[in-house]
């Protein structure tokens, strides 16, 4: 773990970066020249004023918010939505520090589009956090720009780090790895659900059916945490031979289970292809 962190923005402080945002200010870390965060409205600004040591800014009340916030800060979080992002770094464009180091965290908008507007000698990185960095169990994927030193990734790394575990993937793997630990977190919680729905449906009120998917859930994770074992060793220990658990398995074997994720996936990762053509500078810039 780091002593410290440089100075940071988020540009764009939503689900995402606010849960990054969240999870730094958790894990008591100091920042050195503090943290600065922009949303749209006041209602949303004022959400993020709480946390101590975050100067928030409601873009509605001071226009040039995002301006100010790229001057101050060495490392800027991007966190508006995909086909904001150009518009956005032609925004702060002329304000960014010469150490300044970009990190993007909108899905599907490559380095190339970070460059064309910044300029090819500007540090940028990409991230794919997930949400359960707020908890400090988040899981991050990280693809540095050629213009990114060790040094930089190092920083860049021990932010992450704060919140979670850091995968370093090169840029073309990064689309893939979000349909996995960028998107998985809502396969857990629909996995939950419809299990819940399974319990209701056998006569257990929606209290007591939440108590035993959700506990089933956070309780077979820590195990699995806990045990170091591979997770169909784990699998295999619960399911006894020609027992219930057993019949359950095969019904969801059955049902393509392992077909129906790659599906999942290759749709997200298609996605994530759309989003880049979308967040794609127009015109002779767009590289």
């Amino acid at each position: 773990m780091v002593d410290s962190l440089p100075s940071l923005a988020f540009l764009g402080a939503g689900s995402m970066g606010g849960a990054i945002l969240r999870g730094v200010v958790a894990s008591g870390i100091p920042v050195d020249g503090g943290i600065v965060a922009t949303n749209r409205t006041a209602e949303k600004a004022a959400e993020l004023a709480e946390l101590e040591g975050v100067r928030s800014i409601a873009l509605a009340d001071e226009p040039d918010g995002n301006a100010r916030a790229a001057a101050d800060a060495r490392v800027l979080l991007v966190g508006v939505k995909p086909a904001m992002v150009p518009d956005l770094l032609r925004e702060i464009a002329p304000h960014v520090r010469p150490d300044a180091i970009v990190v993007s965290l909108a899905a599907g908008v490559t380095l190339g589009t970070f460059a064309s507007v910044l300029g090819d000698d500007v540090v940028a990185l990409r991230s794919m956090p997930n949400t359960p960095s707020l908890v400090g169990k988040g899981v991050t994927g990280l693809a540095a720009g050629p213009a990114a030193s060790a040094e930089d990734v190092a920083t860049v790394r021990a932010l992450f780090e704060t919140v979670g575990t850091v995968i370093e993937v090169p840029e073309e793997q990064i689309d893939a790895l979000s349909t996995v630990s960028g998107s998985g977190p809502a396969y857990v919680f629909l996995l939950i659900e419809e299990l819940t729905r399974a319990a209701v449906g056998l006569g257990f009120d929606e209290a007591d059916a939440r108590r035993m998917s959700e506990g089933t859930f956070i309780g077979a994770t820590a195990l699995l945490e806990a045990s170091g074992e591979d997770p169909a060793e784990l699998r295999r220990r619960v399911t006894s031979p020609k027992g219930t658990t057993e019949r359950a398995i095969g019904v969801l074997q059955d049902a393509g289970l392992d077909g129906v994720f790659r599906e999942a996936t290759a749709a997200a990762l298609a996605r994530a292809r759309e989003l880049a053509a979308e967040s794609a500078p127009a015109g002779p810039s767009a590289g």
